[in-house]
């Protein structure tokens, strides 16, 4: 059965490659960590594959120090070689600027652009409220008892949340209403890639990715 990934939120974009932006007066925030045994084990990528992750961000915020205009930021966070990038930007061309530079990073496969065109840059103070949710969420996650919350990835820009993962269809509404009922959360996104219930039940051997297809009817 085909793999897709799915976005959702108050818009769908068309799959492919989009833009978006990081900052360069504020510390690049990278979605990566560091590489654990038991991380690893409960993540559905392989080790190889969680390591290229990491590499990718690393090499997309180097490439974004020497493009970002001053006072704009964003953040980059790969799952399974697709980018998420977040932030704020002033102008539509930055936004378009900075998301070709993501796509360029070698073995980028997709890059979903969330940057927000804005007048103004946000707080320190939002992003502090941002890392709380995150936290939130992820305690609410571990606190499910269907769910596997090591297998989903959570990132959170001006109250909205972003869920990334290789999860079915059932553990992605599941995820995503968790995450809605946090308090604060403002929408949810889902940039899942979507497996069967029998290739989640036979995920004994890791996969590599199959090309991305957008479900525009997942909610």
């Amino acid at each position: 059965m085909k793999r897709g990934w799915c976005r959702t939120g108050l818009t769908l974009v068309a799959a492919g490659v989009l833009a978006g932006s990081l900052t360069a007066c504020v510390p690049l925030l990278l979605g990566g960590g560091a590489v654990t045994t038991a991380l690893v084990a409960s993540d559905r990528r392989t080790s190889g594959m969680y390591l290229e992750d990491e590499r990718i961000e690393q090499s997309a915020a180097a490439k974004l120090r020497e493009t970002l205009k001053e006072g704009t930021r964003a953040s980059v966070t790969s799952f399974n070689r697709l980018a998420l990038v977040t932030g704020e930007v002033r102008s539509e061309a930055e936004k378009a600027e900075v998301g070709r530079t993501v796509a360029s990073v070698e073995n980028v496969r997709n890059v979903v652009n969330e940057v927000e065109v804005v007048p103004f840059i946000s707080s320190i103070g939002q992003r502090s409220r941002d890392t709380l949710l995150t936290s939130q969420v992820k305690a609410s996650l571990i606190d499910a008892k269907d769910l596997q919350a090591n297998t989903i990835k959570v990132v959170t820009e001006m109250n909205v949340v972003y869920l990334m993962g290789i999860v079915t269809p059932r553990e992605a509404q599941r995820a995503a209403e968790i995450a809605r009922g946090v308090n604060n959360v403002r929408k949810v996104v889902r940039v899942f890639e979507n497996i069967s219930e029998q290739e989640l039940a036979s995920y004994n051997t890791r996969q590599q990715p199959a090309p991305v297809v957008q479900d525009p009817a997942a909610k």
